[in-house]
């Protein structure tokens, strides 16, 4: 009987250490998927981060409208400015939101003092986190028509100063976006209709236009009709509008 009791308890002590192993290689399993899952989230995001900053064909000339020749952009400053400066932009786009955080001020001097002549075409590059990129592009394209460029210009900079997170679990809707027309300056019964309506003409054509002109990335800029290149900083391209 006392060897059969041993016999037990030895068996009872296997059983739980098998136990105990097999739930802490599971664990070792867990982590590791839980470590692959962020290295790719990484990657990714990178990959997408690096394909939003500057054009493919950097440098080389653009075959596109010139500044203020495209129906889907809006333009400040001198026609006549020594320099043009056409900007491709995704309203969801974080470099973009940085590009315009550390140029805005600087660019609006520039085209006032009659320096640069402006081109701002926002179209849709990150249909993949959803349609708030071609919302916010329609919307730009239903205040520049009901308001002008002036009101079109502040709700451009109101988009970026109320940026949404890349990737957000919802982005701002249709009352949210007339809520910063109206900001701007615009009549909100004039822009309500065109808002709510979503994607639309403006977004869809500005976005093909740019993909014609081989703009496949954001912020893209083309100086003075060459695309400009990224490697420069955003200090050399004011620095170039300056002189």
């Amino acid at each position: 009987m006392a060897n059969k009791a041993k016999a037990a308890e030895r068996a009872e002590r296997a059983a739980a250490l098998l136990a105990e192993q097999k739930a802490k290689q599971r664990k070792r399993n867990i982590v590791t998927a839980v470590s692959v899952a962020g290295v790719l989230a990484v990657l990714v995001a990178a990959a997408i981060f690096i394909g939003t900053l500057g054009g493919d064909d950097e440098g080389g000339t653009f075959d596109g409208p010139a500044a203020g020749e495209s129906e889907y952009g809006m333009t400040v400053g001198d026609p006549e400015a020594p320099h043009q400066l056409i900007v491709y932009e995704d309203f969801l786009c974080p470099a973009c939101g940085a590009f315009e955080q550390a140029t805005n001020e600087d660019l609006e001097a520039l085209a006032e003092s009659g320096d640069v002549y402006i081109d701002y075409r926002p179209f849709v590059l990150l249909s993949q986190f959803g349609d708030y990129s071609g919302r916010a592009a329609q919307a730009f394209g239903v205040v520049l028509e009901e308001s002008g460029p002036e009101v079109a210009k502040e709700f451009h900079d109101l988009l970026f100063a109320n940026q949404p997170e890349e990737g957000a679990e919802s982005y701002p809707d249709s009352t949210a976006l007339i809520d910063l027309a109206v900001q701007a300056g615009a009549d909100e019964a004039a822009v309500t209709p065109g808002i709510e309506a979503g994607e639309g003409d403006f977004s869809e054509g500005g976005t093909e236009e740019a993909q014609d002109s081989s703009v496949s990335s954001t912020p893209t800029l083309v100086l003075d009709g060459s695309f400009f290149e990224v490697q420069q900083s955003w200090e050399e391209l004011l620095t170039e509008l300056r002189s």
